[in-house]
């Protein structure tokens, strides 16, 4: 596994990754050989059926699992991000402490913290609630709030493993279109891991969509949608016809 660029300049590069587990009858096969190249700065949409291996996949890029076989590239390793699907908040700090926490342990200088702190909550729109503790906040707040503890280390990568998974689809659009914001301002690069068609449809310049276990790649293609994202894209035709095309992709991938 690597930290360096890959050729291509691209921020992520797998080259014949593969999974597989021990288990009691056997050996169980996660993920098949996938080769795959994240370009610098695009936002991709990793979909595909449960258990098919897609947030193994995320881990694995993240160096949080370790591939079987294969090489994984991963430009700016020390500037990468992870939004899990749980907010992970510490119940016994304040919001501004969680956000805090990633530059404590970097050993930051306090005034620092406190200006990129403040700088994080206000890009998530959570700057009156920074004296707040998570269990007073909703849980779509209690998201806002992890996604500024990752935005807080400035990263050039940001991974996401369904983030939005567990909020009402009121609560889930709102923090798409927040989401869109943040890249659209910075632009990071992003790898969105989703169970949603029309959330992936909504967000993703490029989606990927994987097949049941063992995961392997059966669709990838950019987005045929253009301009600007905005809430009344969902209503546009374009943009049921794209879902429609993801949907049969994913409904391929899972026979």
């Amino acid at each position: 596994m690597g930290s360096r660029g890959s050729e291509s300049g691209a921020a992520i590069a797998l080259r014949g990754v593969h999974k597989r587990y021990s288990a009691p009858d056997g050996v169980i096969e996660a993920l098949a050989p996938i080769d795959l190249e994240i370009a610098e700065g695009s936002f991709v949409a990793l979909v595909g059926p449960s258990g098919c291996g897609k947030s193994t996949l995320l881990r694995i890029v993240a160096g949080l699992e370790p591939p079987s076989g294969g090489e994984v590239v991963v430009r700016d390793r020390a500037r990468m991000a992870y939004v899990f699907q749980d907010a992970h908040l510490l119940p016994w700090r304040t919001l501004a402490g969680n956000v805090a926490l990633p530059l404590e342990l970097r050993g930051e200088p306090r005034s620092r913290i406190d200006a990129q702190v403040a700088e994080a909550l206000a890009a998530v729109e959570l700057s009156g609630f920074a004296d707040s503790y998570p269990a007073a906040l909703s849980g779509g707040m209690r998201m806002r709030a992890s996604i500024a503890r990752a935005l807080v280390t400035k990263p050039r990568l940001l991974l996401m493993d369904e983030p939005f998974g567990a909020l009402d689809e009121i609560t889930r659009n709102r923090l798409d279109e927040r989401l869109l914001a943040l890249f659209g301002a910075q632009r990071f690069t992003v790898l969105f891991v989703t169970h949603g068609i029309f959330e992936a449809t909504f967000l993703a310049e490029r989606a990927i969509v994987m097949s049941r276990r063992p995961g392997r790649v059966v669709h990838d293609a950019p987005s045929a949608l253009v301009g600007e994202r905005t809430a009344e894209l969902r209503g546009e035709a374009a943009f049921a016809r794209e879902a429609h095309e993801l949907a049969r992709a994913l409904e391929r991938g899972s026979r």
